[in-house]
């Protein structure tokens, strides 16, 4: 009986894959025939060659080995005999070479570290495998350290080193807190690749006592732990503090603010260093930088480009990653560390070398006896492998001797094998870097032929797909594979069908007739053998009847049709699909025969609605959409797509033309207002669809034109206001006859690549133009100018031919025509084009410069001859670059500037030259390849110009009737200064200006005394300098004069400072917390001035806000402001003249994650203190009924001999507290005594006093309750000085501290 077996189309490709890998077998691995073959052994699975054990398991070394008969395994430790039978904790697994060491009952890891090899041998030979290298994992604790702690000032940089224990294998390092919550990594901070922690620069919520480096050793599951590291962050604030705090009232102290710094590198160190990385592995290269601000890194290859789809970046772009490596990654990389204020780089060579890897491994094989074969063993790797041989594991060399044998190299040659050339050679390939070890067998079998396909196995295909008949075989020597179709059939050949190496024969394209019996035949010269397998073609599964589609109203009732047509013997399935899933589990879905009915329609059902028919050889689907829409109050008409037309009918068929003719489909209510007609050539491209033309939705026939060549099929699309009806069933097909080709290619084009060729390139026609088979295109060119014939050349269907050997830049007259089997197409249009462009050979001559003015140069050239242009012209270049200032007479870096003239220009004008310098330049022509050389380079000067303005005006030192004034010179004097014009005039109080005064002043002078003038009045100055040419821009600056002493208001009593009639408000100082700041400043003018304040955020371009100040108090609090926040501010007085401070930039401080409690508003406090009025309340009714019993209560007596410890007196000498003691003794306090017997507090047991704060008045709060005093060691209150208020000290005073 057969064996029936069905194969899906869609699964044809993939039994063909199969097929595939069963013939890449030397010997099939079929189960009967296996039974009988003799075969070497082979190792089939082995321990890593570098294995690392637990120590705490047992010790399991993998060999596992096949052969036949079936192998014997040994093992060698250390290159010698391994006797597992003298070892009571070492035994073998049964039909098995692996080895398992028993640990856990009492062996030691240790004892069995070793090189270990199986060997797995049989009577045809011995294959070995790599050498396992056993080593226990190791996770040794951390050497104990005494760890300081790290104090660094804000901004500085910072390294915590990690230095965990070495283990194996090496631990993964990561840092955590006390809490074993990961430390947070930034661009600022982050881990090496050393497991070191870098700060690029340190702030101050750095500041922690539990930075704690973890190091993980995954084969033993352990973490050690290294001692917390503890930072301190020493911050401006806090400097400027403690240095307050040890300095006399008359010091002048206070540490420097965050200085910005530009970055150095922390690692790696030094400008250049070098890598080595292994072939396959990850290129890993790292930098990580210092400075403030946090800089930024980038890398680059120099010469090169970094691999696109193998690079990545980590940490935060500190390290590079460059995953799978070969040697084309060697190189220089660079990493660049930049911040605002500069840049470092640092570059790393790395080398990529190779461990060995295969190019050819050596393959097992197969002969039979007397044939011929080669082992083949290539390895390439950096250093290049040596390559050596074994024989059943031992060294060729001293191995038995076989004549059929030859060692050539990285070749084992065999020649006339017997079968007791049946052996396992093994290839090894090593350098330094490691080596591979492969085994080979060569196995020497006399078989007849056998056939493993099952007799009589049935397949079925669908028509017009491929079949594939299968014919498994094997013998030694290798069987020759014949097939016949019948029982008396021929030998099937010919390009119906592939025969492939494995035995499959395919059928590209099954019919009809190629079902029947289809015999295999297998011969070699011990034998043949046969067998049939039996081929059934079936009708494809079609859908005659597909679901059309619907717009329904609400609440309607739509039904889908799917009416199909299958092969009689095939079983069809119909399912059906909404929205490409399941139906709805609803009553209301009807699955009929060959139709879907929905009941009750709503609006969830609309959607995409698809049949789908499965069969066990096919399956096909068509899919229509629901539109399901509100039910009108009245019926209404519903308005759809066209249905499609159908019965297309092909008529009047002509070589150039056909007439189409077709039946409209139902118009749904809506007119239909034309046809699309569409065409397939199946022959060139099928399956895709063409536009042909459009005909009125009148006209139900049309004559078509018609391209020789095409296998034409059409279907009609009708159209009207709703959409485009599905497209018809496509009508029956029609081949046009060949002809020559009607047109030639377009866009035909001669341009050379190189000086010596021509390249001639071309759109090629589309299949449908070619008009025929065998489309080629002849390729016609010929010198122009020059009396040559034309050559041709007729090339395949390409789109370029190249002429070689052509003179450079000559012109050439092209032309391409289309050909096929039937004849030319029309002569072809000549087009020209030109050889290849070389660089030009001689430079311009003549070359002359027409100095216009002390910025603008012309330049003349007399042009190159065409001929020596030697391509294209495209114009002139002028090379030119500053020597150096004349003024100056110092030479400077030269940088060259290009100036490019397209065309055949013969001048060219330079502007922005810099006045009184001296140039040179050359020019050169450019062509479509380059430029040619330089001209000789042609000198010369620019004249003087005007100066540029002062580089600065100061007026300084203001009397009664004087100004001092003091000036740079000009930035850019552009020629030799002269001299200097100064002009001023008076402004009164009206901004009107008096008479103007010019003095000349030496070119050689840097400032001027102007005496005589007005006391207490306002002077406008002018000043600009000369040179020959002429006056320079000029710098204006305003000054006052002082007033005069009669006119002085009497100063207060100390205030030792005579104020000017024009106000002065100086050294603005703020004092910033988080959402507010303090900001105060000094004042010098009339009395009674109405001061303001105006901020805004710093950099921002919106306008000031403005705060007025009540009274004339010297200080304001700003409020409602950004944490971390940089804000400007300034100072100002009204009525004044609009008279402003300088402006001061200050930044809040940054959000606190939480805030200090008030104790008083807490419960849990409120309770107590209810709890200890209790108490009292208590001993007072007590002691009142005890008097009125007649007893006493000797209170008084108790207080003086026992002293409550929280009842201290205070000190006579100053009123305060008993003071910070820091004696030698420490011991620890008698149990229930609070302080010792001199009455002081000991650091001991107050961690937490107001003294390590501050004391006295100079101790202040803020709004919220937070301490914002400084540290001081003040003991009472100073006298007030110069005008300052006697009043008690204001919050701004105490915020000064800190400036």
């Amino acid at each position: 009986m057969m064996k029936k077996m069905s194969i899906p189309t869609s699964k044809i490709s993939l039994v063909l894959f199969l097929c595939q890998i069963i013939s890449a077998l030397d010997v099939p691995l079929d189960s009967k025939l296996l039974e009988d073959l003799s075969q070497p052994p082979t190792i089939t699975q082995q321990s890593p060659k570098d294995y690392i054990v637990d120590p705490r398991e047992n010790i399991v070394i993998q060999c596992e080995a096949k052969g036949k008969p079936p192998p014997s395994f040994s093992w060698t430790r250390n290159g010698t005999h391994f006797d597992i039978d003298k070892d009571a904790q070492v035994t073998m697994k049964p039909n098995s070479g692996t080895l398992v060491i028993n640990i856990m009952n009492g062996g030691k890891a240790e004892a069995y570290e070793g090189v270990y090899q199986c060997t797995a041998r049989n009577e045809r030979g011995a294959a070995i495998s790599n050498n396992i290298v056993i080593r226990p994992s190791r996770s040794p604790l951390w050497t104990k350290e005494k760890l300081e702690p790290n104090h660094v000032r804000e901004g500085d940089s910072l390294v915590l080193h990690c230095r965990p224990p070495v283990g194996l294998p090496p631990p993964i390092i990561f840092w955590m807190d006390n809490a074993f919550q990961r430390l947070p990594q930034s661009e600022r901070v982050s881990q090496g690749l050393n497991g070191d922690l870098y700060f690029s620069n340190v702030q101050p919520e750095d500041t922690r006592e539990d930075y704690i480096c973890y190091a993980r050793f995954n084969h033993t599951q352990t973490i050690q732990q290294k001692q917390p590291i503890s930072v301190k962050v020493l911050s401006m604030d806090s400097l400027n503090d403690t240095i307050a705090a040890n300095l006399s009232d008359t010091d002048i102290y206070g540490a420097k603010p965050v200085t910005e710094r530009q970055p150095v590198l922390l690692t790696p160190t030094g400008s250049t260093s070098t890598k080595v990385e292994l072939r396959g592995n990850v290129l890993l290269l790292e930098c990580i930088a210092a400075g403030l601000p946090t800089p930024v890194i980038r890398w680059i290859k120099e010469g090169g480009e970094l691999p696109a789809n193998r690079t990545f970046f980590e940490n935060f772009k500190k390290t590079l990653k460059i995953i799978d490596v070969s040697e084309a990654d060697s190189g220089n990389y660079k990493c660049i560390a930049r911040n605002t204020l500069g840049s470092v780089h640092h570059v790393i060579s790395v080398t990529v070398k190779a461990a060995p890897y295969w190019i050819t491994a050596p393959r097992n094989l197969v002969l039979s006896p007397g044939e011929d074969g080669t082992l083949i063993c290539r390895a390439n790797g950096n250093p290049k492998p040596s390559i050596s041989w074994l024989a059943n594991g031992v060294p060729i060399a001293i191995a038995p001797e076989d004549p059929s044998r030859k060692v050539d190299g990285d070749t084992i040659i065999f020649s006339h094998v017997q079968e007791r050339s049946s052996a396992v050679y093994q290839c090894n390939a090593s350098n330094e870097y490691g080596y591979l070890l492969a085994n080979a067998f060569v196995n020497v079998l006399a078989e007849p032929p056998r056939i493993l396909t099952p007799a009589n196995k049935l397949y079925q295909v669908i028509a017009d797909s491929p079949a594939l008949l299968d014919c498994a075989y094997f013998g030694s020597p290798k069987p020759e594979i014949e097939w016949f179709k019948g029982v008396k059939g021929s030998i099937l050949r010919g390009n119906e069908y592939v025969f492939h190496d494995n035995g499959t024969l395919e059928i590209p394209v099954a019919q009809k007739n190629s079902a029947g019996t289809y015999t295999c035949v297998a011969r070699n010269e011990l034998g043949k053998i046969q067998n049939e397998v039996q081929l059934e073609v079936k009708d494809p599964t079609m859908i005659i009847k597909q679901p059309e589609y619907k717009v329904i109203q609400r609440y309607g009732q739509v039904s889908f049709e799917c009416i199909i047509k299958h092969d009689s013997t095939l079983l069809p399935t119909v399912t059906w699909l909404k929205d490409n899933d399941e139906l709805p589990d609803d009553e209301r879905f009807l699955v009929g025969k060959d139709n879907l009915t929905i009941m009750n329609v709503t609006d969830k059902d609309d959607g995409t609605y698809t049949c789908i028919v499965n069969t066990t050889l096919d399956s096909v689907s068509a899919s229509a959409v629901l539109t399901v829409v509100a039910a009108p109050p009245t019926p209404a008409i519903i308005y759809a797509r066209p249905n499609p037309p159908f019965d297309l009918e092909l008529t009047g068929q002509l070589e150039r033309s056909i007439d189409l003719s077709w039946i409209p489909g139902d118009e749904n209510n809506s007119p239909i207002t034309s046809f699309v007609i569409e065409y397939e050539d199946a022959l060139h491209e099928p399956g895709v669809w063409h536009y042909q033309t459009e005909v009125p939705g009148t006209q139900t026939t049309v004559q078509l034109k018609l391209s020789p060549y095409v296998n034409y099929s059409f279907r009609v699309i009708a159209v009207n206001k709703i959409g485009r009806s599905q497209p018809s069933e496509p009508s029956e097909q029609y081949l046009t006859k060949s002809a020559s080709p009607d047109e030639n290619p377009a866009n035909v084009q001669g341009i050379g690549s190189e000086p010596d060729n021509l390249v001639i390139t071309w759109e090629p026609l589309k299949g449908f133009q070619s008009n025929g088979p065998g489309l080629q295109y002849k390729v016609s060119w010929r010198q122009k100018d020059v009396d040559d014939e034309w050559t041709s050349v007729i090339v395949a269907n390409v789109s370029k031919y190249i002429v070689s050997g052509t003179p450079t830049f000559v012109p050439y007259e092209v032309k391409v025509q289309a050909l096929n089997d039937l004849g030319y197409a029309p002569e072809p249009s000549e087009v020209i084009g030109h050889s290849g462009e070389d660089l030009p050979m001689v430079a311009p001559g003549n070359v002359q410069v027409h100095v216009i003015n002390s910025t603008l140069a012309k330049v003349h050239w007399d042009p190159v001859p065409l001929k020596s242009v030697r391509g294209h012209l495209q114009g002139y270049k002028i090379y030119y670059w500053k020597v150096q200032s004349l003024s100056r007479r110092s030479r400077r870096h030269v940088e060259k500037k290009i100036l490019t003239f397209r065309g055949n220009k013969t001048f060219g004008m330079l502007p922005g030259l810099e006045p009184y310098s001296s140039y040179k330049l050359n020019v050169r022509v450019v062509n479509g390849k380059g430029e040619g050389p330089a001209s000789p380079d042609k000198a010369f000067k620019t004249p003087e110009g005007v100066p540029s303005s002062p580089s600065f005006l100061k007026i300084t030192n203001p009397t009664l009737d004087s100004l001092t004034l003091e000036w740079g010179s000009p930035t850019h004097p552009n020629g030799v200064l002269t001299s200097y014009t100064l002009k001023f005039q008076p402004i009164n109080n009206t901004h009107e200006l008096g008479p103007l005064i010019e003095i000349r002043i030496p070119a050689n002078e840097s400032s001027l005394i102007l005496k005589n003038l007005n006391y207490s009045t306002r002077y406008k100055f002018y000043f600009n300098a000369q040179t020959s040419v002429g006056s320079g821009s000029q710098i204006t600056e305003e000054a006052v004069t002082i007033m005069d002493e009669a006119g002085i208001l009497r100063p207060a009593v100390g205030a030792g400072k005579v104020q000017p009639l024009y106000p002065r408000i100086r050294n603005v100082t703020t004092a910033a917390a988080e959402t507010y700041a303090n900001i105060s400043w000094e004042y010098e003018g009339p009395d009674h001035a109405n001061f303001y304040v105006e901020y805004g955020v710093a950099g921002s371009k919106e306008d000031w806000k403005k705060e007025i100040v009540n009274g004339s108090r010297s200080f304001f609090v700003l409020k409602g402001l950004t944490p971390g926040t940089a804000y400007k501010v300034r100072v100002g007085a009204e009525g004044l003249s609009g008279f402003r401070s300088a402006e001061d930039v200050f930044e809040t401080g940054p959000a606190m994650a939480s805030r200090q409690v008030d104790i008083a508003t807490q419960g849990w406090f409120i309770g107590l203190m209810c709890a200890v009025a209790l108490l009292i309340l208590i001993l007072l009714i007590v002691c009142f009924i005890r008097r009125n019993k007649g007893g006493k209560y000797p209170v008084k007596e108790k207080e003086d001999a026992h002293a409550d410890p929280e009842i201290q007196p205070m000190k006579e000498d100053d009123g305060t507290f008993g003071e910070y003691s820091d004696a030698e003794d420490h011991k620890p306090l008698k149990k229930g005594s609070r302080t010792p017997s001199d009455r002081t507090v000991k650091k001991e047991d107050s961690d937490d006093s107001l003294v390590d704060y501050g004391e006295g008045v100079n101790g202040q709060f803020n709004e919220d309750g937070s301490f914002i005093g400084q540290y001081s060691g003040k003991k009472e209150k100073e006298p007030a000085e110069g005008n300052e208020s006697s009043e008690a000290p204001s919050p701004v005073n105490a915020m000064n501290s800190f400036v």
